[in-house]
């Protein structure tokens, strides 16, 4: 019995060490999922795509794979904005709008208006309001958010009116 439970053992984390490597890049590219939002926001966050600067707090940009107009990142895994996202859940939670929700805060940053979300693994993830389009930016654990809103302000405020998400 013994033995039969050492070799399932063996065979279950040589299961999970092949699925790693099998899953794992070797060229470590960043990947984000790409929305697919309808042709008026998409049009949108084409327009967001140009006037993205080339650094974002202090990080040269570098684009996660598959390479998309909705999407950006810099610094690798620091920085990453995807353009056409929908509405998050909790921008509509009365909790959040009360201040009752310690985990998800509204505010505006240099004219843009923020829904940010802490995420289980540390991660700040930002969503704009009261814009054509959402666009969400996630920060990496441990990474100041000011000065990453601050420098993408005023692409958003170029390149996504005001107004009501569809």
């Amino acid at each position: 019995m013994n033995s039969f439970r050492h070799r399932h053992a063996v065979c279950a984390a040589l299961a999970v060490l092949i699925t790693v490597a099998g899953c794992s890049s070797a060229d470590d590219d960043v990947s984000a999922a790409v929305p697919s939002p309808d042709a008026k926001v998409t049009e949108l966050c084409q327009n967001l795509d140009e006037v993205l600067p080339a650094t974002v707090d202090g990080e040269s940009r570098d684009d996660p794979e598959p390479a998309s107009e909705l999407t950006a990142g810099w610094g690798g895994v620091a920085i990453i904005l995807r353009c056409g996202v929908g509405r998050p859940p909790k921008m509509t939670d009365p909790k959040v709008a009360n201040g009752q929700d310690a985990d998800a805060v509204p505010g505006g940053v240099n004219g843009v208006d923020w829904l940010m979300e802490r995420q289980g693994d540390g991660v700040q993830r930002f969503t704009t309001a009261n814009r054509e389009a959402y666009v969400e930016v996630e920060v990496a654990d441990g990474r100041d958010s000011t000065g990453v809103l601050i420098d993408l302000a005023p692409a958003v405020k170029k390149a996504i009116p005001e107004g009501i998400a569809s």
